[in-house]
């Protein structure tokens, strides 16, 4: 530790590796709207010139040079700067004379004093919108800043007040939006601490359809917390879990290393983790309620929200809370205030048919593609590191067989023979009930754009930066066809389990040609925040497919 302080090399090889890995990270997140909705939400609620609201772009990052980082360790790396925490069963003196021989030639040296703006909220509540077109839900964060420190007498109570409202599965807000209404997967708050300045963060991931709801009802539970005492039960529940989750910290040596740290650097009394219990204990729900009224701002917060303007903003543009509409501002991605994004006109002349037909001419034309009478795909992706194959057989009559392999075990497959079917998974079979054998027939028929049926353009939206025409198939699933190219660029299906709804993307890219007809060989998908790409490696037209594949008795 002392060699690498005292005595760091920065090479340019390492340097130029960091810069290529972020600039990858920057790219790879252009599209994420989870990221880009924190990034904007900290710009907007610290400023872009506070440092917790400051964020790396691609041009910032190629700004950088060697120098930048020598300079950096140069100014701030100094003993005056610099604090260690020893943790262990070891002899003080011993550790003491240890560290005296290791770094007792690093020079002091003056450290420029931080120079840290102040933070503001807005005046009134209001909507501030970042427009991913690829968004296949939305990302919402009530925001407000907070000067909130761990030495302050509020400290405790608002852990307590947090923990009610927003602190995990048993909190108002995860009842509210997930168990009652089933709008997201979780809902949480988060209050933080810290010497400059802090936030107070609600936020939740939520179904397009049902943004504007799941904006009145945090807003609901935020007015009830500061306008309603918490109940006895709410109150023991909440310090009987912070007190538990502080007796499960102590089994780790880091935590007593933080306390240490945060004694020295936070102004702590030292015995403020002896007193941690009973301060908790000590809180009543009148100091709830009056920490909910400072601290949670529902009259001057930003309501921060990621997501697609074709599917949300007219809603939430119409909606009003207590009889008064939240106005509405609009940002892109890297916290600039910008106009409201405005729908593509379409040509009147554009229906399900001309667009499916573009697509069929794209691909092969009708001939070819109705010479199709089955297809197999094999395919291969790597998720969290492990290696997946898929193998894909389609038929012209509408029938399906899928088996998803992980070094060479099945752990997943599916069969629909055109009226039944089933999910075999970890040894079990199990029928598919009247839901899936709809999705099935969706699915089944690798080329569903040569019969119409009720299929409905919808508008034109973008995907991968390019416009494409949204073709409504059914209440679950929408494809997106270029409008240039006409080939099919995406398909978005909507998903129900376990009383909850979810949206799973797929792009579609790299077009092949296969006897004729052209495929897609590449595939990526996001099911909610893991992403994974299917690499195409063989596809088969009117070739290893038997009745047997569809077998399902």
């Amino acid at each position: 530790m002392a060699d690498g302080i005292l005595h760091p090399k920065f090479t340019q090889e390492e340097f130029d590796k960091s810069i290529a890995r972020t600039e990858d990270f920057l790219k790879s997140s252009e599209k994420d709207v989870s990221y880009n909705a924190r990034r904007v939400r900290s710009a907007l609620a610290y400023g872009k010139n506070h440092p917790y609201g400051e964020f790396q772009t691609q041009e910032t990052v190629k700004n950088l040079s060697l120098a930048d980082v020598e300079n950096y360790y140069k100014t701030w790396f100094s003993p005056a700067n610099a604090y260690l925490v020893i943790v262990g069963d070891v002899d003080e003196d011993e550790v003491k004379d240890l560290v005296k021989e290791q770094f007792s030639s690093w020079k002091k040296s003056q450290v420029p004093a931080a120079n840290v703006p102040a933070v503001s909220n807005v005046n009134q509540t209001e909507i501030d919108f970042i427009d991913m077109p690829n968004a296949v839900q939305s990302e919402i964060a009530l925001v407000n800043t907070i000067n909130l420190k761990k030495k302050d007498d509020d400290y405790f109570p608002i852990l307590v007040a947090n923990k009610i409202l927003g602190g995990g599965g048993e909190a108002r807000l995860f009842l509210n939006l997930r168990e009652d209404k089933g709008y997201t997967y979780g809902a949480y708050s988060s209050t933080g601490n810290d010497k400059y300045a802090a936030t107070f963060v609600a936020s939740a991931s939520v179904r397009n359809e049902v943004t504007d709801s799941s904006v009145v009802a945090f807003l609901d539970e935020i007015y009830k917390i500061r306008n309603e005492q918490v109940t006895a039960s709410e109150l023991a529940r909440a310090k009987a879990k912070l007190t538990g989750d502080f007796v499960l910290s102590l089994e780790q040596p880091s935590t007593i290393a933080n306390f240490a740290m945060e004694i020295e650097t936070e102004d702590l009394d030292d015995d403020f983790y002896e007193e941690y219990l009973e301060k908790i204990d000590e809180v009543t729900a009148e100091d709830v309620q009056r920490v909910a009224k400072k601290y949670f701002l529902a009259d001057n917060s930003r309501i921060v929200i990621a997501g697609k303007a074709s599917d949300v903003l007219e809603n939430l543009e119409k909606m009003t809370y207590n009889g008064k509409t939240i106005p509405v501002k609009f940002y892109n991605r890297f916290a600039e205030e910008v106009e409201k994004p405005v729908a593509k006109k379409m040509d009147p002349s554009v229906s399900a048919e001309t667009v499916f037909n573009k697509y069929i001419d794209a691909i092969g034309g009708r001939e070819a593609v109705e010479n199709v009478e089955s297809v197999v795909m094999l395919a291969s992706a790597t998720i969290q590191g492990m290696a997946l194959d898929l193998e894909m057989k389609r038929t012209k009559e509408g029938k399906l067989s899928q088996t998803i392999s992980m070094n060479g075990n099945a752990m997943n497959q599916q069969v629909f023979n055109g009226e039944s079917g089933y999910l075999m998974a970890q040894g079990q079979k199990m029928p598919y009930n009247e839901e899936q054998i709809e999705a099935a027939k969706g699915e089944a028929n690798p080329f569903p754009e040569l019969n119409v049926g009720d299929a409905s353009v919808t508008g034109i939206e973008q995907v991968e930066g390019k416009d494409a025409y949204a073709v409504k198939l059914s209440d679950n699933t929408v494809n997106y066809y270029d409008t240039e190219s006409g080939l099919k660029v995406k398909m978005v299906k909507t998903m129900s389990q376990g009383g909850q709804t979810m949206t799973i993307p797929t792009v579609y890219a790299d077009y092949q040609e296969v006897k004729g007809v052209k495929f897609p060989f590449s595939m990526q998908q996001s099911m909610g925040p893991q992403s994974f790409e299917f690499k195409v490696s063989e596809i088969k037209v009117n070739e290893d497919v038997s009745e047997e594949d569809f077998k399902v008795e």
